[in-house]
């Protein structure tokens, strides 16, 4: 049964997964981001190091976003997964470039991911007006 209050907005540019979830579920002006981590568009997992990894699964924010009538600027709320704790110095370094004040609200968690992923973003946002 569907929602008409709820929409799964998607275009070209979102990275798709084999995974049962949806990209992005808006309803209302909020639209909730699932976790975008370093995939190509068919949503194969692309290695890197830490910083690429960051700056693929950011860009896939964007996308997600994008897709959904938003933008970085509009998010209100982010969750990130830092595989490694070292990392962390350097993930709040890289997310001052696409981050800035006043700064989202934020959960970051380290030492949760696969051995196939250094890093993850999920997110809340507003549709821009």
């Amino acid at each position: 049964m569907t929602n008409p209050l709820v929409s799964y907005p998607k275009n070209s540019d979102t990275p798709t997964s084999h995974l049962p979830f949806s990209p992005a579920v808006v309803m209302g002006e909020l639209i909730f981001v699932s976790g975008q981590a370093s995939v190509d568009a068919s949503g194969k997992i692309v290695g890197d190091t830490f910083e690429g990894e960051f700056r693929r699964s950011v860009e896939n924010l964007r996308k997600v976003l994008e897709g959904a009538g938003s933008d970085l600027a509009h998010v209100v709320q982010t969750r990130n997964y830092v595989r490694e704790a070292a990392d962390v110095p350097r993930y709040n370094e890289l997310y001052r470039e696409y981050f800035s004040a006043p700064f989202p609200a934020r959960t970051t968690i380290n030492n949760c991911l696969p051995p196939t992923l250094r890093y993850e973003i999920e997110a809340v946002a507003v549709k821009k007006k």
